[in-house]
């Protein structure tokens, strides 16, 4: 079995009296799309950022490419980022930057390369997602919401993680246009070899790209399986989700 590139081991974090992880337990390997489904409330965004270092659990243990990172800080936490690529679910663009400067910002930015270079790689990049280099001058507010989520997901993939965060990929989006980027993020996830986790509501989204679906809910992770199991999983939680209804275990956050 091929060894886990992300672990989270037992991971909590409470912010005052909210307890919103209780000792999430979840990993993926190299080559290996993972997808969290679960309801607004259930923990999905503070287990990511908690994944990314962006913010420390109280409990548990981070594992990257088997170190211990939970609360490593500075050069190794950097190091750990840097390997890693993010689409954001809005996208994150920067509205004063043009397209190709968005996809290059990291390696002008981080790694120092040179605007020239940065520029080239940006626009092979782009062609990749299926935009076409007179794209590359434009800027966000002149795109399409599906452009721009090729524009996120060209910045995503230009340094060649090892592990892509993928959150809410295709919220806002059209069925058709939501389907070519889920093929569009099979197609790079398969291409660089890399992890992927996935956070949605989209069960058609989750379906399509992942490997395997994990749910959380109230702060841990209560089903994990093959993605074409997700229907049939015998657990009461998840089938009232998957199935969208209103009645069962789980009551409306209304």
């Amino acid at each position: 079995m091929t060894e886990p590139l992300l672990r989270l081991e037992g991971v909590e974090k409470s912010f005052g009296k909210n307890q919103v992880l209780r000792g999430v337990d979840i990993d993926v390997a190299r080559g290996q799309s993972l997808v969290i489904i679960g309801g607004s409330g259930s923990g999905k965004s503070v287990m990511l950022k908690t994944a990314l270092g962006l913010m420390t659990p109280d409990k548990g243990r981070i594992l990257f490419g088997g170190d211990d990172v939970t609360k490593a800080t500075g050069k190794t936490r950097e190091k750990m980022r840097a390997r890693i690529g993010m689409l954001f679910q809005s996208g994150a663009l920067f509205d004063s930057l043009t397209v190709w400067e968005n996809v290059a910002f990291r390696l002008i930015n981080s790694e120092g390369m040179r605007r020239k270079d940065a520029k080239e790689r940006a626009i092979e990049t782009l062609k990749k997602v299926r935009l076409g280099s007179d794209v590359g001058a434009l800027y966000p507010a002149e795109l399409s919401g599906g452009m721009q989520k090729r524009v996120s997901l060209a910045r995503s993939i230009i340094s060649e993680p090892d592990l892509i965060f993928f959150d809410e990929p295709t919220t806002g989006l059209d069925p058709i246009t939501a389907d070519a980027i889920n093929d569009l993020i099979l197609e790079m996830v398969r291409g660089l070899g890399a992890a992927a986790v996935t956070i949605t509501h989209d069960m058609a989204s989750a379906k399509k790209i992942a490997d395997e679906i994990a749910m959380l809910y109230e702060g841990e992770i209560i089903w994990r399986g093959p993605a074409a199991n997700v229907y049939a999983s015998g657990n009461e939680y998840v089938d009232q989700f998957v199935n969208g209804r209103a009645d069962g275990p789980i009551q409306p956050a209304i």
